[in-house]
């Protein structure tokens, strides 16, 4: 999986450094001071993750928890991101990772216990200028939650550090049917697993080394029997004239996965890029379907398709899921306003 290890040296007796080093034991080890004087130091191309991806073990400095963007999830309650990884082992041809860092490589942050009391402290604080709000915290935003948590192991922490603060959410984004850590904790109502999906052909073309669609129904369907609150991401929505029959098809195997009335959440957004993403989507991909559709640059300076072209499949899809059983309060845009 990986070509080297670097590790910052005042981790090499880290036990979760250990227990990563253990499992990849054939793999070379190199010692650095911090990540950041390798990573990203030099361009590396983003698909030469393909054949030589390298892993970096270290502590993160700085900014843990940061405030969300604006329509990044239901409205009416702060939201924020934490960071504990950078990269992805997935090959998204439409990820925005390819245009944020300097390389593809993989970032593990092994100091969860800072990280931990930034969450405590950033939902203190919301809490006591809201007494009423809950405060919610989303993993996966530099990476996928769970593509890699049979290494990391950070699984049954996080699960320990929610159930102590009933009063915020955490919600844990992935497209991994990788569910062994989670089947081995008991269940909050307060951790929510959120799944990225897309119709079967679109994951096959655009989600390049991740599970198919029936894996990640069927980790789904496990999660949910188990007691997990299940959240769906479908996001993003590529065009194409017979998208919104492919929607209909996914939202009926959805449906006969898990009771579309119990899902937490349903998100819908669109393909939408930064403008330097744009242009390594061009070049990285250059005959994919993200680029057969008309984009233009909105008024946000993110490249995507026009406001009513976005709008009309936004809310087709959305009629289709309240029509098949979801509740229309719980469904809501991805990154878009109305007004």
């Amino acid at each position: 999986m990986f070509s080297r290890i670097f590790v910052e040296k005042n981790l090499q007796e880290n036990t979760r450094v250990q227990a990563i080093l253990e499992r990849f034991s054939n793999v070379p080890v190199k010692e650095i001071d911090k990540v950041e004087d390798v990573f990203g130091r030099v361009k590396k191309p983003y698909l030469q993750k393909r054949d030589n991806l390298n892993l970096f073990l270290g502590e993160k400095k700085g900014q843990l928890v940061k405030e969300a963007p604006d329509a990044y999830g239901l409205k009416g309650d702060p939201h924020y991101y934490f960071i504990h990884a950078y990269n992805c082992i997935y090959e998204c041809n439409y990820c925005y990772l390819q245009g944020y860092f300097n390389s593809p490589d993989i970032v593990l942050y092994m100091n969860h216990d800072d990280i931990a009391k930034e969450i405590l402290k950033t939902a203190s604080i919301a809490l006591e200028s809201d007494p009423n709000c809950t405060p919610w915290f989303h993993a996966g935003e530099f990476s996928d939650s769970l593509a890699l948590s049979h290494i990391t192991g950070e699984v049954p922490f996080y699960f320990d550090v929610f159930k102590n603060l009933p009063q915020a959410m955490l919600e844990l984004r992935t497209k991994s049917a990788n569910t062994k850590a989670l089947e081995e904790v008991v269940a909050l109502p307060n951790v929510v697993i959120s799944f990225s999906l897309s119709p079967a052909d679109k994951i096959k073309k655009n989600d390049l080394k991740t599970p198919s669609l029936k894996a990640r129904l069927a980790a789904i369907k496990r999660l949910y029997e188990l007691g997990h609150p299940i959240g769906i991401h479908l996001d993003p929505i590529i065009y194409d004239k017979d998208f919104l029959q492919k929607y209909e098809e996914l939202i009926t195997q959805l449906a006969h996965h898990i009771p579309l009335v119990d899902i937490e959440y349903i998100s819908v957004g669109v393909v939408r890029f930064t403008k330097d993403v744009y242009q390594q989507v061009k070049m990285n991909y250059p005959d994919s379907e993200l680029l057969a559709e008309e984009l233009i640059k909105s008024d946000d300076g993110k490249v995507r398709y026009s406001r009513p072209m976005r709008f009309w499949m936004l809310q087709k899809v959305k009629e289709a899921l309240v029509g098949a059983g979801a509740i229309d309060k719980k469904v809501y845009l991805c990154m878009e306003e109305l007004d």
